[in-house]
């Protein structure tokens, strides 16, 4: 049988992308709901193997203008709880932290653009999930949210400089990345042109340029995420 993997979007133009590419190559079932244009969420993971919860332009806390972020919360809780693998991106981070105690609040060193350093801590080596990742220096973010405070039992395995948390693993089986893995320079496109207008400056097409000049990379270097978490799926539990 093959592995299934469910795939919650958030907005049309926060795709899948690299990630779902690399789950379909590793011979997944990848079940992408996008319940913003309409499709149900499941009422849990009975029929899934793995979860990932994709970024969006909305926050942790607009349960009220988007219902599904609560159905997102509550995966999120039954994957600590059974032991389903889960990774949260960028958005699906910080519902992973809310969902399970954490506290999420705009970042009060401004937004986070383009290539970031990753400040992988001694934990992540022997993690499961990012172990594999620890020689990968540097990712892409593009947030204006962070976690400020993680859930209990938590534990950091990547910060920024700042000592901001770029990778968490929140529960035995439950991950979030502040950074996009599945990312490249097309996916950012809509989102720099809807940012632009913010700057008075260039850092927004700086920030575009750099990751199009990273793009082999970057598809190289993180593309082990997916298949540790597709290893992950695939073990008894």
């Amino acid at each position: 049988m093959s592995t299934s993997v469910l795939v919650v979007q958030h907005a049309d133009d926060c795709p899948p992308a690299w990630f779902g590419e690399w789950l379909l190559t590793a011979g997944c079932a990848v079940d992408v709901r996008r319940p913003y244009a309409g499709d149900t969420m499941p009422d849990d993971l009975t029929a899934h193997d793995a979860l990932v919860v994709l970024g969006g332009p909305m926050g942790a806390y607009d349960d009220a203008q988007h219902p599904w972020l609560r159905d997102t919360k509550d995966l999120f809780r039954e994957a600590a709880g059974t032991g389903v693998p889960a990774l949260g991106i960028c958005l699906g981070h910080q519902l992973c932290a809310v969902a399970l105690g954490g506290h999420v609040v705009r970042n009060p060193h401004g937004q986070q653009i383009g290539l970031v350093p990753t400040g992988w801590l001694d934990a992540a080596a022997a993690d499961p999930l990012v172990g594999s990742l620890v020689d990968v220096h540097r990712g892409v973010q593009w947030n204006d949210d962070i976690v400020d405070r993680l859930p209990e039992d938590a534990e950091l395995l990547a910060e920024t400089a700042a000592g901001e948390a770029q990778v968490v693993r929140f529960a035995p089986s439950v991950w979030g990345v502040q950074l996009h893995p599945e990312a490249d320079e097309r996916v950012l496109a809509p989102w720099a042109a809807e940012d632009t207008r913010r700057y008075d400056d260039d850092r927004i097409e700086r920030g575009l340029a750099e990751v199009a000049a990273a793009h082999a990379e970057l598809e190289r270097a993180w593309r082990p995420l997916a298949d540790s978490l597709v290893r992950l799926a695939r073990a008894p539990r």
